[in-house]
């Protein structure tokens, strides 16, 4: 009901200011005055109005940057995540000034340049020194920014060398949750295929490929060791989803039908993040960043990062699939 009144009331505000201005139209052209035309002393208002935007408009951007600036994420807690928050930052330093140079003086010419019948607009067709300006400048800048990201892109999506000592996980999501597969002790993940879904088997694993038996699925949480290259697969038994883990500055899309992959190094303990983001309750966190569905709000699992001999000493006490 409230709702409804709110609604009526800038409706009527609006017929009401709009029947304003025709009274005011009449009011003119009964004095004789062309309203169309623009005067020295409009121009003049408006432009002075654009510098009192200019203010505001500063004001409320500083003041975003004031309010909100402390719900950025804490520190990247994988090894990658440190180069993408530093061509983040090297971003936003680079379009900042130049976001805040281009107002200043669009409204600066605006008000310098208001309309004089005194004098006469230049006719400015085009300039050859200016092309090349504001063409080179910004496509070198971007040319050295889409160079840095595919390092670092390249990094994270070139599988970990099998001689390299390193985990590996299989991610599977489906409405409305998470499942964690771990490869056994042969550092090899069993087959596994939609077709094969069938009472307990929910993610369809193959039990008849030898390398399953000794795999681990794990529902709720799943934990990593520090320091540790992780290479994850990811699948989808459903609809596209998005395993996302914010903290560590990774997510890759899980496509029905396609196995997709993804590596990256986490390099703070859970221990430890909690002591930097000075809350006890912290917990690293796996979520879907594709809106899949009613409950799409809930899908997620927690991650633990942890010492070599606590990660062990964990993996150690999870089931085998055979068992």
């Amino acid at each position: 009901m409230i709702t409804t009144i709110i609604v009526l009331i800038i409706l009527l505000a609006i017929i009401t200011g709009v029947q304003f201005l025709k009274i005011a139209e009449l009011g003119a052209k009964n004095r004789g005055e062309l309203i169309y035309e623009i005067t020295e002393k409009d121009s003049k208002g408006q432009s002075l109005m654009v510098f009192i935007f200019l203010f505001a408009y500063m004001g409320f951007f500083a003041w975003q940057i004031w309010a909100w600036g402390g719900w950025l994420l804490p520190v990247s807690a994988s090894k990658h995540g440190v180069g993408i928050d530093f061509l983040m930052n090297l971003t936003l330093w680079i379009i900042t000034p130049v976001f805040i140079i281009t107002h200043v003086f669009l409204c600066w010419f605006a008000y310098k340049f208001a309309f004089s019948s005194k004098r006469k607009a230049l006719f400015f067709t085009h300039s050859n020194r200016l092309e090349l300006i504001w063409t080179t400048v910004p496509s070198i800048a971007l040319t050295v920014l889409i160079l840095m990201g595919l390092t670092n892109w390249n990094s994270t999506m070139t599988p970990v060398p099998e001689e390299t000592d390193h985990i590996l996980i299989e991610l599977t999501g489906q409405q409305f949750t998470w499942t964690a597969r771990y490869a056994g002790k042969d550092k090899v993940l069993g087959r596994s295929q939609v077709t094969l879904i069938e009472g307990t088997n929910a993610t369809g694993v193959d039990t008849s490929d030898v390398n399953t038996k000794d795999d681990k699925l794990l529902k709720g949480e799943f934990h990593l060791p520090v320091n540790v290259p992780v290479q994850f697969v990811f699948r989808s038994l459903d609809v596209i989803h998005s395993a996302y883990m914010p903290h560590f500055r990774a997510q890759m899309n899980c496509v029905p039908g396609l196995r997709t992959q993804f590596n990256f190094v986490p390099t703070i303990t859970t221990a430890e993040m909690r002591k930097i983001t000075k809350n006890e309750k912290f917990n690293y966190i796996l979520l879907c960043n594709k809106i899949c569905g009613a409950a799409h709000y809930n899908m997620q699992m927690d991650i633990i990062v942890e010492s070599q001999q606590d990660y062990d000493k964990w993996l150690a006490e999870q089931k085998e699939f055979k068992q």
